[in-house]
């Protein structure tokens, strides 16, 4: 069986999905991704196959001529609080128009039995609609997108009709996110969460005893991008008051601007969060669906500052179940709250329970019979 996976180019649409694609691939099933941007190198990283579905485009190029050409757009954009997806819609529409051409002529050359796509990618619905082929949505996070392929549909007109398409077609879902973490019912299919993001050697200091408690801090890979790390200039003056050792994971991110860090913050770059969080007693980030899901995961509480798209339904879910606490932007953290992350039992307890609740969750190879059973 040949499985086309379609990502919407970024890594945390990318990155849930390499777990099914590693089942399938085990399976003895042939993977192929087409995507564009970070997420082509972050397939290739990850052992697949891959196409360019959209050559020449850049998604940090477009933010950085965005932050001088129209700086108040990406305010903006960081102001956003979705409540759902289907909000945004207008957006994953024009990502649609980006990828739909070259995720079509992959298709049509390659010939797969069926194609995965991250859910709200609307190039996936247009070529299995050309092709005629099984579809499967995957999920990638707490917000429930029931009618975003629709409204996709109807604002993203130019590409379906361009390729033919004139309904959508069948299709399945993969919901990630446990149970109790959702505001409403699973979707479709449920699957355990099995963290993945990225390989690297890892740091010697990150085998070693932590000698006090750790404190994982990330911005993802999207967020720096827009608003660079000042959501974070306030944790770093606060840092020495705190009795832990703080581990900034945030990749190539620019920290000069934060000057001379104190003694117990260390700056790490890139490290794969799956690797880091099971030393640390919390996490604080902004709010992204996998970060969100991979503290989870790993049964690590969390403190959650939401910055725009998705990241306050993350936030809320987190909020409402109790494996952390969610402080909106406009709100200081404080070193009362920083300690309440280290200590609060409730936090601890609940953040194991909800560990092993993903645990129990059915593993992507289950899932992966799922897929050859739709085929």
């Amino acid at each position: 069986m040949r499985v086309l996976f379609v990502s919407t180019p970024g890594l945390g649409h990318l990155f849930p999905m390499v777990p099914l694609a590693w089942a399938l691939r085990a399976r003895g099933h042939t993977i192929l991704v087409a995507t564009a941007s970070d997420a082509l190198d972050g397939a290739a990283s990850a052992g697949l196959s891959a196409v360019d579905a959209s050559p020449g485009f850049d998604r940090r190029a477009l933010i950085a001529r965005l932050r001088e050409e129209q700086p108040e757009l990406l305010k903006k954009r960081l102001q956003m609080r979705l409540t759902t997806l289907e909000e945004a819609s207008g957006f994953f529409a024009r990502m649609t128009e980006r990828l739909v051409d070259g995720v079509v002529d992959a298709a049509q050359r390659w010939r797969p039995d069926v194609i995965v796509q991250s859910q709200v990618q609307g190039a996936g619905l247009v070529a299995a609609g050309r092709l005629g082929l099984p579809l499967v949505e995957h999920g990638f996070g707490f917000a429930r997108t029931p009618n975003i392929s629709q409204k996709i549909f109807e604002k993203a007109t130019g590409a379906f009709e361009r390729h033919g398409v004139s309904a959508l077609p069948e299709s399945a879902t993969i919901d990630v996110a446990p149970a109790s973490m959702i505001d409403g019912h699973p979707s479709g299919w449920p699957m355990r969460y099995v963290p993945y993001n990225g390989g690297r050697v890892l740091p010697d200091w990150l085998l070693e005893p932590e000698r006090r408690p750790r404190i994982a801090v990330t911005l993802g890979t999207i967020a720096p991008d827009f608003g660079g790390v000042d959501p974070i200039r306030r944790l770093i003056e606060l840092a020495p008051s705190v009795p832990a050792e703080f581990v900034l994971a945030t990749g190539s991110a620019d920290l000069s601007g934060l000057g001379t860090l104190p003694p117990n913050v260390r700056a790490a770059g890139w490290v794969p969060l799956n690797e880091l969080l099971p030393s640390c007693a919390g996490i604080i980030h902004h709010g992204g669906a996998g970060t969100t899901l991979t503290a989870a995961a790993c049964g690590t509480p969390q403190l959650v500052m939401p910055s725009g798209a998705d990241r306050h339904i993350n936030a809320a879910a987190v909020e409402r179940r109790g494996v952390g606490i969610s402080l909106e932007p406009e709100v200081p953290v404080s070193a009362e709250i920083l300690h309440r992350l280290l200590d609060d039992p409730g936090l601890m307890r609940t953040a194991a329970e909800v560990r092993a609740e993903i645990a129990a969750m059915p593993a992507p190879a289950e899932v992966a019979e799922h897929v050859e059973r739709l085929v």
